[in-house]
């Protein structure tokens, strides 16, 4: 009997069109079939905790009137930032395992589940941890891209996901203060993060290792990356009429003369579409600035960050570093980055203008598709320059347009001599990517 009066409200929703998410579970942690070798989660549990923490005296530019030629005044103030840590955690660790998370119309609150347990007690080891830090796009939060936080942190990575403040969902302000200040986050999250490690009162007493850092960021977040990496800024983005006043962007000028860019504990970044190539934010000469190595990720139909005249044009024209691209053909602006869209985002919002889900999904490609190869990537590339594990090349040294290798195999598994499918993929799911690299030098 109660069998059929289920089955009868769900008839009824049906007919009527109502949606219902009463079985909505809205998980981060997704491992497809057809997932890259390197997408599955690592052996370490997963911890996660939110942090606080306050960068003094910056210059509010949502204070400053856009059009004020000279900066009679330089109003400053304390900005806060939140960060979520996601740690390698004692085995078994139990508890909390879900986020709560603003959708992208900072007004409607749901919670999604992963596999990292709430302040879980951090597994110390002989050796720190790496840190990794993310930086979302504008608007976005530190959840963005969560489905590879905790899937790095469980392979041996301190993770530090910033919200940043002016940029988030509900805290949208001046696109100005983006420009500005994604690389000050950055970097001042960075310093926060080593003081942490050196302070035996925090949880990431001797947990983290700071000098050897990678920063991972998308959109706006990629911006802030190549800027932290040492790729200046041109006179033209100093100049952008609807940027900064009094040409305040331009601290960003000819950065190799100035000490902290690149900061050295920063080893390599990757870049999801990342804004600015298409608005000349960098030109040929300033990208030659960026000092460390480099892996882009693109949709080749990117219309927010550009493909042809954007993030491929500055892949090629950071050519002091080696670095690499990889494409998935036909996406757009979220390859790779974006979470899967929870299940209540899929309404449409007439204060921004779409159906909330699109924010987070692609009209080609499957959210979970993209996230496992982009964690599969990720950790190769990770592993690579972070760690010096010389077996992740076998992962970057690919044929240039997956739909040419060819799988060849003898029937216990050895590779024949014509063997050419992307290493970590199962037989016929490469399929759609490129993956391209260009060394030092080479344009």
């Amino acid at each position: 009997m109660f069998c059929g009066v289920i089955t009868r409200f769900f008839s009824i929703c049906i007919v009527c069109g109502i949606s219902i998410n009463i079985f909505a579970e809205n998980r981060i942690d997704t491992q497809r079939s057809d997932a890259p070798e390197l997408a599955a989660y690592g052996q370490y549990s997963v911890g996660v905790k939110t942090l606080e923490i306050i960068h003094a005296q910056q210059l509010d530019i949502v204070k400053i009137d856009i059009d004020e030629l000279k900066l009679t005044s330089q109003p400053k103030y304390d900005r806060p930032l939140t960060l979520e840590v996601w740690y390698p955690a004692i085995k078994d660790s139990q508890g909390n395992t879900s986020l709560d998370v603003y959708l992208r119309d900072g007004k409607t609150k749901v919670s999604i589940q992963g596999k990292a347990v709430r302040d879980a007690k951090p597994l110390n080891s002989s050796q720190q941890y790496p840190l990794v830090i993310l930086s979302h796009g504008y608007p976005g939060n530190r959840y963005l891209m969560s489905h590879l936080a905790e899937n790095i942190a469980s392979k041996g990575y301190v993770v530090v996901s910033i919200d940043h403040t002016d940029s988030t969902y509900r805290s949208q302000a001046a696109f100005g203060s983006t420009l500005l200040n994604r690389p000050l986050d950055q970097l001042f999250t960075l310093d926060q993060i080593q003081l942490m490690s050196k302070d035996n009162s925090s949880f990431l007493y001797d947990l983290v290792n700071t000098q050897n850092t990678a920063l991972i960021g998308f959109s706006m977040g990629g911006y802030g990356a190549v800027i932290s990496a040492g790729g200046s800024v041109t006179q033209k983005a100093v100049d952008f009429p609807w940027g900064l006043p009094d040409k305040a962007l331009g601290i960003y000028q000819n950065l190799n003369e100035k000490q902290k860019f690149p900061d050295p504990r920063l080893k390599t970044v990757i870049a999801f579409a990342p804004w600015g190539m298409n608005y000349g934010v960098w030109d040929q000469k300033t990208l030659k600035g960026v000092k460390v190595p480099i892996f882009f990720v693109a949709g080749s139909v990117d219309d927010v960050s550009g493909y042809e005249t954007g993030v491929r044009a500055i892949w090629q024209g950071t050519t002091s570093v080696d670095r690499a691209l990889l494409t998935f053909n036909n996406a757009n602006h979220s390859a790779g980055a974006p979470m899967p869209a929870p299940d209540e985002s899929n309404v449409y919002d007439e204060a921004i203008g779409i159906n909330i889900s699109e924010h987070y999904t692609d009209a080609v490609w499957d959210t979970v598709r993209m996230n496992n190869i982009s964690q599969h990537f990720v950790t190769a590339w990770l592993e690579k320059y972070l760690k010096d594990n010389s077996d992740m090349d076998v992962f970057l040294n690919l044929k240039a347009n997956s739909n040419d290798g060819v799988w060849s195999k003898y029937e216990k598994g050895q590779a024949k001599a014509e063997h050419s499918h992307w290493a970590g993929f199962k037989n016929r799911t490469a399929k759609g990517l490129k993956f391209e690299k260009l060394a030092k030098g080479e344009q």
